[in-house]
Order: structure tokens, then sequence, then C-alpha cells
């Protein structure tokens, strides 16, 4: 099987040396947990170490923030777009009815997912992508009324992603100690992977780790794997590592 290598140090010698090509896989974590720096490294390397183009579709932060958050690790994003190597699809603001100033993005006459999904696939037609990120899907179900709508939306996305040939990142949320994997309950069961992040504080320590919870055709770690955020991203560690041989 062909496998997308994802450019975040640790994570793909624990996943068969990276995720399935074409598949769709779920990082799912609350605040603070790194979930952000983890899709853009994705994107970020895909486009510069690999290169393949990468979409990053935004639904919560605006696009210059983002830009300007991720350059304290040294990714210029603003050169890779020039080079039409990665875009940012704008959805931050059009909920609001309020036009972006970004080339791409969702028009202000509305919000669904219908509309998402024709601006991915013309940016992703557009660049030829290989890598998608859909940051968040808290963002988009805000438009739906139960689960089940939900559910249908995320399947759609999911679909229309693996058509295109991309293999694609979903973002969620969650609350620690919930027996559930995103926001809504049902994210995990529509993606072929799911990778959780856990945030700690125990005193005046805090950790974050990493749990791949399912990568389908895919023999991986089910161990809780120990995440620091570098000056270079994110960086995944072997629990030995961290704490030496049990």
């Amino acid at each position: 099987m062909e496998r997308i290598k994802t450019g975040i140090t640790g994570l793909d010698g624990l996943i068969e040396g990276g995720f399935p090509a074409g598949r769709s896989v779920l990082i799912s974590g609350a605040c603070g947990t790194g979930k952000t720096i983890m899709c853009m490294q994705y994107i970020y390397s895909g486009a510069l170490e690999y290169n393949e183009p990468g979409v990053y579709v935004t639904l919560d932060e605006r696009p210059n923030l983002i830009r300007e958050d991720v350059l304290r690790f040294g990714w210029d994003l603003k050169s890779l777009e020039e080079k039409n190597m990665l875009n940012i699809v704008d959805g931050s603001i059009a909920k609001l009815g309020m036009p972006s100033e970004e080339e791409y993005s969702l028009p202000v006459t509305g919000y669904d997912v219908d509309k998402l999904l024709l601006e991915i696939m013309r940016v992703i037609k557009r660049i030829e992508a290989k890598r998608v990120v859909i940051d968040s899907i808290p963002a988009l179900g805000f438009n739906f009324e139960n689960p089940t709508e939900v559910r249908k939306a995320i399947l759609k996305l999911s679909y229309m992603l693996m058509r295109s040939g991309v293999t694609s990142i979903l973002v969620s949320e969650m609350q620690e100690g919930m027996n559930k994997f995103g926001k809504y309950g049902v994210e995990e069961y529509v993606v072929d992977g799911v990778i959780v992040l856990h945030y700690m504080g125990v005193g005046t320590q805090s950790n974050r780790t990493m749990h791949i919870r399912k990568m389908r055709a895919t023999k991986h770690s089910e161990d809780l794997h120990p995440l620091e955020i570098t000056e270079k991203g994110i960086s995944v560690h072997k629990i030995e590592e961290e704490y030496g041989e049990v």
C-alpha cells in the first residue's frame, strides 16, 4: 500500500511509514493539544519536502493569523502559496456573512457543505493537490441540527476527498475523559484513522501525549506517546525515549 509521509517527527515510524494514501484521518483533542500545528506541519512538510501540494481549509482561524503564528516554526506559507504548492481556503468569516480578502474563500451568500466542497475541489484541481486539511468539523457543524446531519456532512466530505485522490485530515474537538473522539461522537466512524491528542496538567507540570486510536490497513502503535512542541513543530517520542526502558 502506498504511504504518505506526514512530515511529523516520530509519527511515521508508528504507522508503517505514513498515512494510507487517499484515505482520511481524524485528529481530535481538547484546546491547546497541538491540533492546528500538527495539521499545518503535515501540509507544509508535504509541499516543502515531498513536492506534494496541499490545501488548508480554515473554518475557525483567519488565514493571516495562521501565517503569522507558524512563522515561529520557520514555516513561510506565503512563499509556498506564491509557488502554488500550498493554498488556504478561508471559511472563517463567511458564516458571519462577511467577505474574505483571501483569493480562495466561501461565499458570503451561504455556508454549507456543498459550497465548501465546490471551493475545495476547485483549489485541488488548480494546484493538483495531494493533501488536504479541514480545520475544523465543529466549525462546520454549527449549521446542523443533529448528529445525523453532521455524520452525512462528514461522510460527504470524506467521500469527495477520497474521490479526488487526496490524503486528508479532518480536525475535531473532544473533552478529556469523554468516551467519544470528536465533538459529535460520529466523526471517528466515518474516517479511516483516528489520532487523539491529550494535554494533561499536574500541579506546575504539564505534558502532551498522542494516541493512535485506529488506522485502517495499518499495523500501528497502540501506546500513549509523549508529544512535544519544539521550535521546528510537533515531535512525537516513543515512551522508552521519554522515561527509559521499563
